[in-house]
């Protein structure tokens, strides 16, 4: 495998941020009143219980728990088979699709007809879900397999009326009649149904959240429908394995209870709903650690992002410009001649090398001071202001004002960019490493805002000088300036030094030729200009051919 650059974040948000976005925020659903806490604690949000439209007429039956795996499936069969003789519908939940597929399998074994529903039949999903209160109906479903769909009492029939209806080659009246005969027989079914008990669900298995478990129940016993719930449980499943297992197997022994006897106990539900409430806390800690984290670069990535909108709709950026420019300089000249200090502590020599150098600002400092009776740090700083302004402007009057806007624009977005980039891959580096802080008795919440913050200024101070260094030292190449390099370059091509050059000659041998055999053939060739043709006979033009030497 062919070794690739590292993956670089663009931009990152949690979920949390990004609906605090909004101006607005609401959300509806049934089972919303277990995490009404972190509602409130996240988003400021008040949780509102609506009562039923009609009364739950749904029996949520004791859990039981059983020592073994095994048992626990061998019980929910068999309830499965019962219910399927008496012509119940049944609905058995799993928490994944190994489980469904398990039960799926021991159901085949006993020859009980089912329909599987785990996010493999996207297409057939929503209709197997509306024939599921059918009679004598076994669907097998996963948390997400088939949400969104009522399960209607003896089956949904609205799409066979609707293809009734549909169907030319039946009149008005035949259409109504068979439509009405089709009503009338599924009120059979529905009515032979709701005797039975309703839907029953049959769970495998306790989710680490109960709003699961109660989106589970609540496909059962919808707008006052009857309906019944079950739990199987065993001591080997990961909820019980981690919480209570020990406890209840314990007790088992205690109590030298049979194979297949299970223990039906209001206490051993409780104690599951317990150890369900220590996960959702523990996993709503995770998660309000992880906003906590990414506020810190929350609030950085809006003053960014605020940035880069007044750029982008900013119509002269030279006020942003200017800022930039002096803020570089005068910690540059500060470098050199420190704030409240004395004139033996300054390095004007250094500082004037600096601006020359690598700004292409000529200052005569040295002069300035030898020449005043007495100059403070910052008139020297608002020297070199002026230097850098004076020069700034010169270019801008070369190109226009108007054009030079788009550069700059330009420049500072990328260098925006660019930076925010490498900081987003910073703060990714000491998240992950901020949690060895506790060892040193040190607060990593804290460690990190400090550090994160110490990076942003340093983000900060490196788009400075960066936008300010661009402008500073582009070039701005007028036609006469390049008239004037390309006379330079065809003076240079006339004292070309340690060249070797390698061509092919007229019988297609190899010849290189080295400095004195070019020297003598430059001696020997007329002077000739760039786009004249090649003397060599090329039919190409000098500078295309031995032209390109210089």
């Amino acid at each position: 495998v062919a070794i690739q650059a590292e993956n670089q974040t663009m931009a990152s948000i949690t979920f949390q941020n990004y609906f605090r976005l909004y101006a607005k925020l609401a959300g509806m659903t049934g089972t919303a009143d277990t995490e009404a806490y972190e509602f409130q604690e996240i988003y400021g949000l008040e949780t509102v219980v609506i009562p039923p439209n009609r009364p739950s007429r749904r029996e949520d039956q004791l859990d039981r728990v059983y020592k073994t795996a095994r048992e626990k499936y061998a019980a929910a069969i068999a309830d499965i088979r019962e219910c399927h003789e008496r012509g119940q519908p049944v609905l058995v939940g799993t928490t994944s699709i190994e489980n469904s597929e398990l039960i799926s399998g021991l159901l085949s074994k006993e020859k009980l007809p089912h329909q599987v529903l785990n996010a493999k039949q996207h297409a057939r999903e929503a209709e197997i879900v509306a024939q599921a209160g059918r009679p004598k109906m076994i669907t097998i479903a996963t948390n997400m397999a088939g949400r969104g769909t009522d399960i209607v009492l003896g089956g949904s029939i609205e799409k066979l009326i609707a293809a009734v209806e549909a169907d030319e080659t039946l009149d008005p009246t035949a259409r109504a009649a068979k439509a009405a005969a089709m009503r009338a027989d599924w009120k059979t079914e529905h009515d032979f149904v709701t005797g039975l008990g309703g839907l029953r669900i049959i769970a495998t298995e306790r989710h680490e959240s109960r709003r699961i478990d109660n989106q589970l129940r609540g496909r059962s016993g919808r707008q006052g429908d009857p309906g019944s719930s079950r739990f199987y449980l065993s001591l080997d499943d990961p909820l019980m394995r981690i919480f209570a297992g020990d406890r209840v197997r314990a007790i088992m022994d205690r109590l030298k209870m049979p194979d297949g006897e299970a223990i039906e106990a209001g206490i051993v539900t409780r104690s599951i709903e317990s150890a369900q409430r220590k996960v959702e806390a523990r996993n709503f800690d995770i998660r309000k650690q992880l906003l906590e984290y990414d506020d810190v670069s929350n609030d950085q990535r809006k003053v960014i992002y605020q940035q880069r909108n007044d750029i982008l709709d900013a119509n002269d950026l030279s006020g942003q410009i200017a800022a930039l420019r002096d803020g570089c300089f005068t910690d540059l000249t500060h470098a050199f001649v420190p704030p409240e200090s004395v004139e033996e502590q300054w390095d004007l020599p250094g500082l004037e090398k600096v601006l020359a150098d690598d700004w292409q600002i000529n200052v005569p400092l040295l002069e300035t001071v030898q020449a005043a009776s007495a100059i403070t740090g910052e008139e020297i700083v608002e020297k070199v202001l002026e230097a850098a302004r004076s020069a700034f402007a010169t270019k801008v009057d070369l190109i226009g004002g108007e054009g030079f806007t788009q550069f700059e624009r330009m420049v500072l977005l990328q260098s925006i960019d660019s930076h925010w980039r490498d900081h987003l891959s910073a703060l990714d580096y000491l998240r992950q490493g901020i949690h060895l802080r506790g060892y040193a008795q040190k607060q990593p919440k804290q460690e990190y805002k400090r550090e994160a913050f110490e990076l942003f200024g340093q983000l900060l101070d490196a788009v400075k000088n960066n936008v300010t260094k661009v402008l500073m030292t582009v070039r701005i190449e007028s036609g006469e300036q390049l008239e004037q390099a390309a006379v330079a370059m065809e003076e240079r091509a006339e004292s070309i030094a340690n060249v070797t050059y390698t061509a092919p000659t007229e019988t297609g041998e190899v010849q290189t030729l080295t400095e004195p055999d070019l020297k003598r053939s430059a001696t020997e060739v007329p002077r000739v200009g760039r786009n004249d043709p090649c003397p060599c006979g090329s039919g190409k033009k000098y500078k295309h051919c031995h032209g390109r030497l210089a």
